[in-house]
């Protein structure tokens, strides 16, 4: 972005489903800014019955939020902080978390679990985490992976969203994962939004989201891109810093 670029307005873009994008809403409206919900996936938890296991592992906290209370006495490894502390919340107590990505939590579960103490309970969305089944595989653990949730693409957004965009109201957007950033660029290139997007910044969990969101919307450019540090949701919140100041 040029220095002499014009500022950008006050308006954030917040595509994380529900329910954590109202909880990622009041968190940016706390930092001065105004948020925008355009939430582009919508959960659908699934139950599932427990399995014997050692210990849960969890790629997200849509996941925990779907857990059955029978495996509250089980440790469990999570992705992030977040995961954790949203499993805890639910009454797992032994909760505990990897760096952020699917291969630090493959990490952790090799340094602290044994492959023969028992399977290993990934619990994610449909469609999610074969990757790291594969990896914990490689690692010689047995994996028994339960559908926990399923992410449906939402079929439009929000007027306001739509509007926010139209009118120059918006200036940057926030993105949690791939498949969310996938979805929302689609909606708003099929409202015609595209080309609005190129006057927009767009801030990314991790470089996995920034390269998918860049590919859901080429040719055109964003504006500018920046990127989490790390793959979490203060991380990326902490680019945005508060209005009038440098992130």
């Amino acid at each position: 972005m040029c220095d002499d670029a014009p500022p950008l307005p006050d308006g954030i873009l917040v595509t994380r489903p529900e329910p954590g994008g109202a909880e990622t809403a009041a968190r940016v409206a706390a930092l001065g800014w105004r948020p925008v919900l355009a939430p582009a996936l919508v959960l659908q938890p699934r139950a599932f019955a427990a399995p014997r296991a050692q210990a849960v592992l969890l790629t997200s906290r849509a996941a925990a939020r779907a857990l059955p209370a029978g495996l509250a006495a089980l440790p469990v490894l999570a992705v992030g902080a977040a995961t954790a502390a949203e499993a805890r919340a639910r009454g797992f107590t032994d909760a505990r978390a990897a760096e952020g990505t699917a291969e630090t939590l493959a990490a952790l579960a090799g340094a602290t679990l044994d492959p023969g103490a028992g399977p290993l309970l990934l619990a994610v969305g449909k469609g999610y985490a074969l990757d790291l089944a594969d990896a914990l595989r490689a690692r010689g653990f047995r994996v028994v992976r339960r559908i926990a949730y399923a992410a449906a693409p939402a079929t439009f957004l929000p007027e306001e969203a739509l509007a926010g965009i139209a009118d120059r109201h918006v200036g940057r957007v926030l993105l949690h994962s791939p498949r969310s950033a996938h979805c929302a660029i689609r909606l708003l290139r099929a409202a015609g939004l595209g080309p609005r997007l190129a006057g927009m910044e767009m801030l990314a969990i991790s470089p996995r989201v920034a390269e998918a969101a860049r590919a859901a919307l080429a040719p055109i450019a964003w504006r500018a891109t920046r990127v989490a540090a790390r793959p979490g949701e203060d991380e990326l919140l902490a680019l945005l810093g508060r209005p009038g100041r440098a992130a």
